[in-house]
């Protein structure tokens, strides 16, 4: 694939955390963006982020931060997204760009339209790609490598906001990855199915073991099958990122664990009644499911998952 060439002069990254810190060695590494700033509140992760040398300039001011970028990218937890954005929006210049990479999109859709963000393109955004780490040392350029990146752009006859939308999509693929489309509510169900869920699933499965009396947290960890392993993975997550997903998408999440939790109790009768027939035919119908997503390289075939290879 041909590199596009500076898309964007300077690129400013608020929170560099794992996605952040990512996006920055990606559009470095593949030449897209010119000057990176790099604006956090944590004075460590600004510390450890200079001695890492990944960014141009380094602060915690997020108006001194934003000023004069062309891309503007909010990489922070999602419900600090409507505070973030309201410190940078009197700062942004005009025809810049500003997306965000959080895990739900109709609250920061939002957040944006409380603000007047009239003579900048915002493009709310979600990349679907991330490991159990945090913090700047966490992010690797290959991140988003064949994996899907979620635009919501607002519905516009604009052709100069079509040409923000393109330019950001052809920001995204420059990484490797894949760029769709979405109103922000649609995301927001889907992502409740394929994300949320089954990390709500993790955490809670993982803590029912931990507080189980009659087996000790030495058996747990000894005996580890690779399903308890895998879930103990996920619910190594960031608690603050998880947490505020939860109550940012509570309603679509709550429509799906309403989902989840009748689909179990049909698995429950099942099981009780030795319905063998019931449970071979979902399992094997949710095996298809896994197959279609390694055929779909979302997923390797591999025993472990592919996840030893660089730092997934």
């Amino acid at each position: 694939m041909s590199r596009p060439g500076i898309l964007y002069p300077k690129m400013t990254v608020i929170g560099c955390g794992l996605i952040g810190g990512s996006i920055i060695r990606a559009a470095r590494e593949h030449g897209v963006v010119g000057q990176v700033t790099v604006a956090d509140a944590s004075e460590a992760h600004r510390a450890r982020v200079i001695e890492l040398g990944i960014a141009d300039h380094v602060t915690g001011d997020i108006g001194e931060a934003v000023k004069d970028a062309d891309l503007v990218v909010i990489a922070t937890p999602v419900l600090s997204t409507a505070e973030v954005a309201a410190a940078l929006a009197p700062h942004l210049k005009p025809g810049a760009t500003l997306t965000d990479v959080g895990s739900t999109k109709a609250n920061v859709v939002e957040a944006f339209k409380a603000l007047d963000l009239s003579k900048v393109f915002v493009i709310p955004g979600h990349p679907i790609a991330g490991t159990e780490q945090s913090g700047p040392d966490a992010g690797f350029a290959e991140l988003f490598e064949n994996r899907w990146t979620i635009l919501t752009p607002a519905e516009s006859d604009d052709e100069a906001y079509a040409a923000a939308v393109a330019r950001l999509s052809t920001f995204w693929r420059a990484f490797g990855a894949q760029v769709e489309l979405m109103d922000d509510k649609h995301h927001d169900l889907v992502l409740a199915v394929v994300s949320h869920l089954p990390h709500l699933i993790a955490y809670t499965i993982v803590g029912s073991a931990a507080d189980l009396e009659n087996v000790t947290e030495s058996e747990v960890i000894k005996f580890s099958a690779s399903g308890f392993r895998d879930f103990t993975r996920i619910a190594a997550s960031d608690p603050t990122m998880w947490r505020d997903i939860f109550v940012a998408n509570k309603d679509a999440v709550l429509e799906m664990l309403g989902r989840f939790t009748e689909d179990l109790q049909a698995m429950s009768r099942a099981i009780r009644w030795g319905d063998a027939d019931t449970l071979h035919a979902h399992f094997t119908r949710t095996r298809a499911i896994r197959r279609g997503i390694v055929a779909a390289g979302q997923e390797s075939a591999e025993p472990n998952f592919g996840r030893d290879r660089g730092k997934h």
